[in-house]
């Protein structure tokens, strides 16, 4: 990770929740020279090194963002064929089950991290000796862990509804088959939990970029609120992120998504990747240090001159025409959201541009937001981008505040906080937005689609307002079966979970 250096810690921290296993016979972990409980968690040091491996996991959540948006009516998977990432063709068509590797790997995922995270929990008072370690910055330290640990378990319970819920220690491989899965609100509860203790103790400012702060968990919270239709408890927090004037919209909207714009006065928390290293594991595609879905969204065969500022890639995760035509003229978000590949060759023909037609559900629009550039990564380039994922950006926030603000009844409040977005947007005070009550409502739900477009939002923002029926039924969504994903099928028959409906 770029300023936040990852340790993956292998053996220590090996996520071992659901994993089958015929025998154990006279095993010494000290036999393979593996680090066990009893040599870590000695000095702060330790307790740091941990910590930041909490971290890692978030990395390979990847997925979550263009699934969010292919799912949706905002972008398609396409790709070279029907059967080209099948997991994602399956998401888009509504016809996923509970065998599919997209959503088994960020079940994975977020459990993994949470394991690492309770991990720390484990022996937050006394080490594995039973000694007690302290240290200037352990309690700050924490907030960390309770912020990544809430981020995946929201990231859990609004794909899967309740969960598998464990958070004082980390699960071994006796524990198989003895979870069962915590009710949807009593997973937000420890979510508000660990989030309310996380700001508690964080601080304001980060040396480090990338690391949580107290900022990052009120807007996070204010988003978990949001979802359970808490709306007054979710303004408020919300406003707690906004006039602390810490964070400020850029006035070039296409900066935040450059290698310059990252970890920018408008970013409140981004999931860091980095090229460093140069590592990769085709076998592990979402396991690396760089950023996988990037790759997947460049313009297949694309060539041209050394001039030409854009690297070639997989040709999914593609805009749609509607999300495109839902743009005003003068919104400069369009240009910056969609790529129309045919037209910018057409602008440039300088740059001596070709490119192979996408061969499958081809938009001819690819996702500028997060395309594949030049100088972006390197070594085993389709793995190694180095494009963080602005997880949380202050628009993100203005949009969360006005929503709840306007459902809370203030709706002077919310027009204000819609229309700083919506100004920046066109660059004026002529698009300002003066209607109330459900018309302003709608208005700010559409303009989180403009906003946060192609950024792994748009599937779960219509189904937690109530909207996914009107707007994705054409497309094969069905009520009572689709506002959420099925559990993964290995966790269903080894821990004995039950499932959602319709699957």
């Amino acid at each position: 990770m770029k300023n936040l250096k990852i340790k993956i810690l292998g053996a220590l921290l090996a996520g071992t929740m659901f994993i089958s296993c015929n025998k154990w016979v006279d095993y010494n972990p000290k036999d393979d020279f593996k680090i066990t409980d009893q040599e870590y968690f000695k000095s702060e040091a330790d307790y740091r090194s941990v910590a930041v491996a909490t971290y890692a996991p978030l990395q390979w959540l990847n997925q979550i963002v263009p699934v969010g948006d292919i799912i949706s009516d905002n972008s398609v998977t396409g790709g070279e064929s029907a059967s080209d990432v099948l997991s994602l063709q399956q998401i888009n068509n509504f016809t996923h089950t509970s065998v599919n590797g997209t959503t088994a790997d960020l079940w994975q995922a977020c459990y993994e991290g949470i394991n690492r995270a309770n991990y720390m929990q484990q022996y937050k008072d006394k080490n594995p000796a039973g000694e007690a370690i302290t240290f200037v910055g352990k309690e700050a330290l924490y907030g960390e862990v309770y912020f990544v640990r809430a981020y995946y378990y929201f990231t859990l319970v609004k794909m899967f509804g309740g969960v598998p819920l464990f958070v004082d220690r980390r699960l071994t491989l006796a524990d198989q088959g003895t979870i069962q899965r915590a009710t949807q609100a009593d997973v937000y509860k420890q979510i508000e939990t660990d989030l309310t203790n996380a700001i508690a103790v964080l601080p304001s400012v980060q040396t480090e970029k990338g690391r949580a702060t107290k900022y990052a968990a009120q807007a996070l919270l204010g988003k978990v609120l949001l979802y359970q239709n808490k709306f007054a408890p979710a303004a408020a927090m919300l406003d707690n992120v906004i006039t602390s004037n810490a964070y400020s919209l850029v006035a070039n909207f296409n900066s935040i998504f450059l290698p310059t714009g990252e970890n920018g006065p408008e970013s409140v928390f981004e999931i860091q990747y980095s090229n460093g290293s140069a590592t990769y594991d085709w076998g592990h595609v979402t396991r690396g240090q760089g950023n996988y879905s990037v790759q997947q969204c460049g313009v297949r065969g694309l060539n041209g001159s050394a001039a030409m500022p854009y690297n070639p890639g997989w040709s999914t995760n593609l805009p749609t025409q509607n999300l495109a035509a839902a743009y005003a003229a003068g919104d400069q978000r369009k240009a910056v959201t969609v790529l129309d590949i045919e037209a910018y060759k057409t602008a440039n023909p300088g740059l001596n541009i070709t490119y192979q037609v996408a061969p499958y559900q081809n938009t001819g629009l690819y996702n500028q937001k997060y395309l594949p550039r030049k100088g972006e990564t390197s070594g085993q380039v389709e793995l190694n981008y180095s494009n963080n994922f602005r997880t949380i950006r202050y628009a993100d926030v203005l949009l969360m505040a006005a929503e709840a603000y306007n459902k809370s009844g203030n709706d002077l409040k919310a027009q204000t906080y819609l229309n700083l977005v919506r100004r920046r947007a066109f660059g004026d005070l002529l698009h300002d937005v003066s209607a109330t009550g459900t018309a302003l409502y709608d208005a700010i739900l559409t303009e989180r689609r403009l906003e946060l477009a192609m950024e792994g939002e748009r599937f779960f923002d219509l189904v937690r307002t109530g909207k996914a029926v009107s707007v994705l039924g054409p497309l094969g969504f069905v009520a009572g079966k689709h506002e959420l994903f099925p559990i993964p099928q290995s966790e269903v028959e080894l821990a004995g979970l039950t499932q959602n409906p319709g699957y």
